[in-house]
């Protein structure tokens, strides 16, 4: 078979919310979690992870070399090795990346939380055969807490244009499956018109998703939606799990909020029950006290609040990128996206790129953890 180009390899991926939120290749994103009990676990001490992104790059080898990073955890699951010859299959090594994924998170946090964005097919197991063949697949699935998709009602494609009935539909059958598997579905459409934001809320309140509506794409979103001026289906409780949520917001950019703190402040001044936001403000990774100040509503009740993390690229402006590094140097890093090219394509079931994203007390995820991110 011949081997797929890296960008097409790398375009299966997934975004995922774990407290945090990981996106990945959109076809071969997942995350999973598994079992998270037992005495070798990190104990996660805050002074194990460097607050400040660009000492851990300083303090990790090369990834191009395959050598393992500074603080291995030898109790972390191990990352799944590059498939010979390249006949991969993407879905499934990226549904083992998440679960590894998971599984680390949650042997330093208990609670930690996972749900990604997109890559909802890798719900479901396809027959190498015959396609049309499926099975639920329930042990990635028992790894994660939710799922976020984008334009089931109002898509981005045509911004604020319903989605179309063939995308809709496919969309539904996908979702219904995770809802019947007891995960939490959270739904971003996109529309600035009254009605149409109206009608998204109603409609998705009706199948029991939780949605909002976004007055631009997630990756450059720098403010909240103007309407409706309050959350929809807003309440007063303290929120400690997923399935307590009613509503929520995503920050992809910060940075339009001003300084950190006062960027802090503004989503304080909110009562939606979860936030997502990105990991950085700008160039710097949000403090431990700027995560603490997003975790309470306006009203002093408790909030969730999830990191994004995309572990389907990398980017040239991230802590872990090295002054030499470029396409195929190291050999996991593939071609530049087209419209963005500090963002980099990443065959992500090589074990540099897993180990970088989780397995060791330098990586992202642990530093997410560390600012005390709840998924």
């Amino acid at each position: 078979m011949a081997r797929p180009s890296k960008p097409m390899a790398s375009r299966l991926a997934v975004c995922t919310l774990l407290g945090i939120v990981l996106m990945t290749p959109a076809a071969a994103d997942a995350q999973s979690a598994g079992d998270y009990s037992g005495s070798s676990s990190i104990k996660l001490k805050r002074g194990d992870w460097q607050g400040a992104y660009a000492k851990q790059a300083a303090q990790r080898d090369d990834g191009a070399n395959g050598v393992p990073g500074v603080g291995t955890d030898p109790a972390a699951p191990t990352a799944v090795p590059p498939p010979a010859g390249l006949t991969v299959d993407t879905r499934e090594q990226m549904r083992k990346f998440v679960q590894s994924i998971s599984t680390f998170a949650r042997r330093q946090q208990r609670n930690f939380m996972v749900v990604t964005e997109g890559g909802l097919e890798l719900m479901v197991k396809r027959d190498p055969v015959e396609e049309t063949k499926v099975a639920p697949a329930r042990g990635y699935m028992h790894a994660i807490d939710g799922v976020m998709l984008e334009g089931l009602y109002f898509d981005k494609r045509v911004f604020g244009e319903p989605t179309s009935e063939t995308r809709r539909a496919r969309l539904l059958a996908l979702t219904d499956i995770a809802r019947e598997n007891g995960l939490k579905v959270l739904v971003v459409d996109y529309a600035t018109d009254q009605k149409a934001i109206e009608e998204s809320y109603v409609r998705n309140r009706q199948r029991g998703y939780v949605s909002y509506a976004a007055p631009a794409p997630l990756i450059g979103l720098n403010t909240l939606a103007r309407f409706p001026p309050r959350p929809f289906g807003e309440n007063p409780a303290s929120i400690v799990s997923l399935s307590d949520v009613r509503n929520f917001a995503y920050i992809g950019d910060s940075a339009a909020f001003g300084r950190m703190d006062e960027y802090a402040l503004a989503m304080h001044a909110n009562n939606y029950d979860l936030v997502v936001t990105n990991v950085f403000h700008g160039r710097d990774p949000l403090t431990r006290q700027a995560v603490d100040t997003l975790k309470f509503k306006q009203i002093g009740a408790r909030r969730l609040v999830f990191a994004s993390i995309d572990i389907g690229s990398a980017a040239s402006y991230r802590y872990y990128w090295k002054p030499n590094w470029r396409e195929g140097s190291p050999s996991f890093i593939g071609a530049p996206f087209p419209d963005d090219p500090d963002r980099y394509h990443v065959e992500f079931w090589r074990p540099e790129w897993q180990r970088l994203v989780a397995g060791d007390n330098q990586s992202y995820v642990f530093g997410v953890i560390a600012q005390g991110f709840d998924g």
